[in-house]
């Protein structure tokens, strides 16, 4: 379902997790962003590029390699991808692939394309590394903390800002990282801020925004909570604790995974 589409940004928006997948065109590509879920959502990206495509050359950008995010990686097989260097040098990509599996066969799913782990044609290895393409010029940062492998990615002169899953309008912060690495990334996204002409924000999960003011509070947002649950871990205070894991939006059995192990992480960070 497309959610938000302005200025050669075509957004889409799963039934699942709220995920989000990318299609941008500009004068010189069409960039495809973590195309994700159900076949017929990934069906309706295809169908889309193929629309707008005018024999432009696409290239498939992961900002991460976990397996919401790539689970449609071979429905565009002649794509050039991009992707981190913690992705392309993942230690657990059969790991990844056998939770796409257990999806699908869990709920029956088939799809028309094979699954494997993304083969990146273009490895990002430096905050600041640029790609060029014609008019089209994308700045890459690393960005870990949630997983080892994120990447952020600015394209210009659009101003879109794919921030992968950071800086949602509702999720809190999953630690399957470091939270000192996550915090590193909240300041490196205050310099994004800063120092480049961001117009729209793109998260992995949840909604778009336009507003400087929204972007700047997701930043402050996921920082103040990662602060609290330190401190509140570090002084070994079950009470806030608990209360922060209330704190996500909705509760279930995988937020309350997710919170257990952003305590744990911490644990083995600062105690």
């Amino acid at each position: 379902m497309i959610a938000f589409q302005k200025d050669g940004l075509t957004v889409f928006q799963s039934a699942l997790w709220k995920t989000t997948s990318s299609v941008i065109e500009t004068n010189d590509l069409i960039l495809v962003v973590d195309p994700t879920w159900l076949p017929l959502e990934v069906k309706e990206i295809q169908e889309h590029v193929a629309h707008i495509r005018k024999g432009k050359d696409v290239y498939l950008l992961f900002t991460h390699g976990d397996f919401d995010h790539i689970i449609g990686y071979h429905a565009f097989p002649d794509a050039k991808v991009i992707g981190s260097k913690g992705m392309h040098e993942h230690p657990r990509k059969q790991y990844k692939l056998d939770l796409i599996q257990s999806f699908d066969n869990e709920y029956y799913v088939e799809r028309p394309y094979d699954i494997e782990f993304p083969t990146i044609d273009i490895v990002i290895e430096n905050d600041g590394q640029q790609l060029v393409v014609g008019d089209t010029k994308f700045t890459f940062y690393l960005s870990p903390g949630h997983t080892h492998d994120g990447l952020f990615t600015i394209i210009e002169p659009l101003g879109i800002w794919i921030t992968g899953d950071y800086l949602s309008d509702f999720e809190l912060p999953y630690l399957f990282d470091s939270a000192k690495a996550y915090l590193e990334t909240l300041q490196k996204a205050r310099m994004i801020l800063d120092s480049h002409s961001v117009e729209i924000l793109v998260p992995g999960h949840g909604q778009v925004t336009e507003s400087k003011a929204e972007m700047t509070r997701r930043v402050e947002l996921a920082q103040d909570y990662l602060e609290r649950l330190i401190d509140a871990v570090t002084r070994k205070d079950e009470e806030p604790i608990l209360r922060l894991e209330k704190e996500m939006s909705f509760p279930s059995n995988f937020t309350k995974g997710c919170h257990e192990e952003n305590v744990s992480i911490i644990k083995k960070e600062y105690c």
